[in-house]
């Protein structure tokens, strides 16, 4: 389903497939060869733009999402696995997010890089090209550091300045009750979506 949103209309190549009962919304272009899998979805909030380049492939189930603050970028020859979640990050040619894999705002994974099964890349997070992300290990930083999961204390502590709240709400993470604050900012900018309107293809 190709929905406008925020006066932006999917644009999809003609030699690309977007799958019946997948959601592509607002402001996203999807290059030539490039397949949108059952149950995927693809959304360009108000302001937010995602690219995804040519013989990229998204599977079932997996989540792409762009903001005004972060947009996304999916290079050529990608391959992004079922019930992935990228959500403004940059993704070079030829990066291979695997399975319930999650990359977050701000990441950069250059040419080559792989995110295995359940693996996660931070925010802000920045990954050299034929870098790998183990199965269920973290990604952090910039350089990245890459740690099991076990390793709470130190992942936080790399974690901790990149400032999730703020990068991605823009809500400090001081703030009193900073809940309510990014909720609230959130339902604004999500009830925009009760203008959008379903585009029949050509």
């Amino acid at each position: 389903m190709l929905i406008a949103h925020a006066g932006k209309t999917p644009q999809i190549d003609p030699a690309a497939f977007v799958a019946p009962d997948a959601t592509v919304c607002g402001d996203v272009v999807v290059g030539p060869g490039s397949r949108i899998m059952h149950g995927a979805r693809l959304i360009g909030e108000a302001g937010g733009v995602i690219r995804i380049g040519c013989n990229t492939i998204v599977m079932e189930n997996a989540v792409i999402r762009a903001s005004h603050r972060h947009p996304c970028t999916i290079g050529d020859h990608c391959l992004i696995g079922p019930s992935a979640h990228v959500a403004g990050a940059q993704l070079e040619d030829q990066v291979f997010i695997a399975t319930g894999a999650a990359v977050f705002h701000g990441s950069y994974l250059a040419r080559g890089t792989e995110v295995r099964i359940h693996a996660t890349v931070h925010i802000r997070t920045r990954l050299e090209a034929g870098a790998t992300v183990p199965i269920g290990w973290i990604a952090v930083g910039d350089p990245a550091r890459i740690l099991p999961p076990d390793q709470h204390d130190a992942i936080w502590a790399a974690q901790a300045p990149l400032d999730f709240p703020s990068w991605v709400y823009g809500v400090d993470r001081t703030t009193p009750d900073v809940m309510i604050q990014i909720t609230k900012g959130l339902s604004d900018q999500l009830g925009a979506h009760a203008d959008d309107s379903e585009v029949k293809p050509r």
